[in-house]
């Protein structure tokens, strides 16, 4: 087995045709009359096929994922090690649903993922399909088992778009228009984004270096508890331990830990979404490890399972308690997602997690050294290999720059580099674990670029 996947494309872009080609523009023109109008597609990459970091289009055109499918295609797209698990797993049987019938890889998936959730305590797994589904389950778990309603979240939090989970997001207004009122009772406050700081204090100033905590977090204690929030009716804070549709945030670590205290006064329980920040991204297994934080329950998808449908609600094993048929799914453990995921977390044992590290912190040198050069970038930040680069108008000022961020994430795709954004004005970065020094060097090239033709 190897930490890198074998690729039969080339490992660097190659762009032969105008964007998009003449396949590519029919395929976008036959996906307008029958696609819902709902997806938010930023540019035309029509897919053909996917090797490691990879993608070539349907026009022969070959360009560099630093995306990774929203951050899913954690061991790179198609590493043969998971291929290989797939296939086997399809030859056995495909489905069985796991909420009335047994296989043995679906209890060893949940053994092991309780074994690396943070926290030494037992813990049980509930499976599902999505991100949005994991939120769910974790909401309902830590109603049913604190027999409470209400719930804390944070503006920028991004937990999915059905109903329960739309409720704890607040991202963009598009996401909750037209949809009535939250189905949940959510309180939310700001996200500890001391670049943005709401309440304009600074690290020094707000208590984050000190043992009172950051005021971010205080005010739950000091001001919603005491006017809209009855602590003893608060089932949970849900919070991302790094934020990632509100711009890739990263907290001090006071913040998360004084969030953990404060609910522990109140028995209240803590939620990590980790959908995003999950399953070696950050260079760590789960983001929270960065900061000493240990949620009750945590909920994870997106790269765990390389690719395939497939979600985890992982709680304290004392909480996981409910009875049977109180929350379950069809298709939630899917045999085949589980033998990938089991195929995934032994590549991201061997040697990903750790490259995620490396290369990680080799970019966030070389795209911070391009503030020296680009006034328009206000900030570069992250963990591992989830970066975010912000955009301004004025770095004094701090006004987001999303029209520049829009077209520095259009030019990188004329030159074969595939990123996202994500807050008001931040650059997206959530390449596979795969990546390597070559790749991050064109990356970094790249995004130079891209900023120089936008900044004119």
């Amino acid at each position: 087995m190897q930490g890198t996947a074998e690729s039969k494309l080339a490992t660097l872009p190659n762009i032969k045709t105008a964007l998009p080609g003449p396949v590519a523009q029919q395929v976008v023109a036959h996906d307008a009359q029958f696609i819902s109008p709902s997806y938010t597609r930023p540019y035309p990459l029509v897919v053909k096929r996917a090797k490691g970091a990879m993608i070539e289009d349907v026009d022969g055109n070959l360009f560099l994922d630093f995306n990774a499918g929203v951050a899913v295609c954690s061991t790179g797209h198609a590493h043969p090690h998971v291929v290989e698990a797939i296939k086997k797993q399809v030859d056995d049987f495909i489905h069985i649903c796991s909420a009335d019938y047994y296989f043995p890889q679906l209890s060893q998936l949940a053994e092991k993922l309780s074994q690396l959730a943070p926290g030494a305590h037992d813990k049980k797994v509930h499976f599902g399909n999505s991100g949005a589904e994991a939120v769910e389950g974790a909401v309902k778990l830590a109603m049913y088992s604190t027999r409470r309603q209400k719930l804390i979240a944070f503006f920028g939090a991004f937990h999915g778009r059905t109903m329960g989970a739309l409720s704890l997001t607040a991202s963009k207004f598009k996401q909750r228009a037209g949809f009535g009122p939250q189905a949940l009772d959510v309180t939310h406050i700001p996200y500890a984004n001391c670049y943005r700081c709401p309440y304009n204090l600074t690290p020094e100033s707000c208590g984050a270096q000190e043992s009172k905590g950051p005021h971010c977090a205080r005010i739950i204690e000091d001001l919603l508890f005491k006017t809209t929030v009855p602590a003893e009716e608060c089932a949970a804070i849900v919070i991302e331990p790094i934020q990632g549709e509100g711009g890739y945030v990263v907290p001090p670590a006071s913040f998360l830990q004084t969030i953990r205290e404060i609910a522990d006064r109140h028995g209240i329980l803590v939620i990590a979404d980790e959908v995003q920040s999950g399953f070696g991204r950050t260079g760590k297994m789960y983001a929270s490890e960065h900061f000493d934080f240990v949620p009750d329950i945590l909920t994870s998808a997106k790269g765990i399972a390389s690719g395939l449908p497939l979600s985890a609600t992982i709680a304290r094993a004392d909480l996981m308690n409910w009875s049977p048929g109180a929350h379950a799914s069809t298709f939630g453990g899917n045999p085949v997602a589980i033998a990938a995921s089991l195929a995934t977390l032994e590549l991201l044992e061997d040697g990903l997690i750790e490259n995620a590290a490396k290369m990680g912190a080799y970019l966030l040198e070389g795209l911070t050294a391009l503030m020296d050069k680009h006034s328009i970038i206000g900030d570069v930040r992250g963990k591992g290999l989830m970066i975010g680069i912000e955009l301004v108008k004025d770095r004094q000022t701090k006004e987001p720059h999303a029209e520049a961020q829009h077209q520095v994430e259009l030019e990188c795709f004329q030159l074969g580099l595939i990123t996202l954004g994500c807050g008001q004005s931040t650059i997206r970065l959530s390449p596979p674990l795969v990546i390597d020094k070559d790749q991050c060097d064109f990356a970094i090239k790249t995004i130079d670029d891209a900023i120089s033709a936008v900044a004119k």
